[in-house]
């Protein structure tokens, strides 16, 4: 059997999308287990959940993403983690290649794929024009695009709560100060979806003074490495 994979995917009030991204996931026919942390919904985004045999935690009030990616670590069985948004989909086959990939290389903790944006078709055409896209596939999230070795979170430990966004910096600090590999792929493994109410829009300042935080504790670390070398 297929080591297991288990895919994480925080919500609040995700009813609008979540069942595409579940039916996506699963048609990856692979061996997974999809944990969805439901934080403080008032939809039917748990009954959802459940209706596609997810593993459902339900906070009755809002703890964040970064302290819902956290509660599902602590029931994980999967040997590989994989985070996901609940508006996104993913392609079809990435997750067959991105785990061979890691079973290819026992030197590497994790892959990294590209994610694409498109504008997600219910939206106003208005509202449409507001939204920034970008034209080409990029790196650097991780919804659908980092599998991760479970055994990382043993060495690293889990997120800082402290941050509400911008966990993927502080992520990326903690596995270079362990020398722990990440290793690119040139594959699009995530359609991104852009909305009026994705998480990084409703919440742009504090994910700017996350990222600031990160990424001064990245350069004390490059300092320090630098001192000693």
């Amino acid at each position: 059997m297929q080591n297991l994979i288990s895919i994480i995917i925080p919500v609040k009030n995700g009813s609008n999308y979540m069942e595409e991204a579940i039916t996506e996931i699963k048609q990856q026919n692979m061996n997974t287990e999809i944990i969805v942390v439901d934080d403080g919904s008032t939809d039917n985004t748990s009954e959802i959940a459940k209706n596609y045999g997810c593993i459902v935690i339900k906070n009755t009030t809002s703890q964040g993403p970064v302290a819902a990616k956290n509660q599902a670590l602590k029931i994980a069985n999967g040997d590989y983690i994989m985070f996901h948004d609940h508006d996104d989909i993913m392609n079809n086959g990435v997750l067959e290649k991105m785990l061979a990939e890691l079973n290819a290389a026992s030197d590497i903790s994790a892959v990294m794929c590209k994610v694409k944006d498109f504008i997600s078709d219910d939206i106003p055409s208005e509202e449409k024009q507001k939204i920034k896209i970008k034209s080409e596939p990029y790196y650097g999230l991780f919804t659908g695009a980092i599998l991760i070795r479970k055994n990382v979170f043993d060495i690293i430990g889990n997120f800082d709560e402290q941050v509400t966004a911008g966990e993927i910096l502080d992520w990326q600090t903690k596995m270079e100060k362990h020398n722990l590999k990440i290793k690119k792929l040139d594959l699009i493994s995530t359609q991104r979806r852009l909305h009026t109410t994705n998480f990084g829009r409703t919440q742009q300042q504090t994910e700017f003074k996350d990222y600031a935080k990160s990424l001064r504790e990245r350069l004390n670390m490059i300092k320090k490495q630098n001192k000693e070398s």
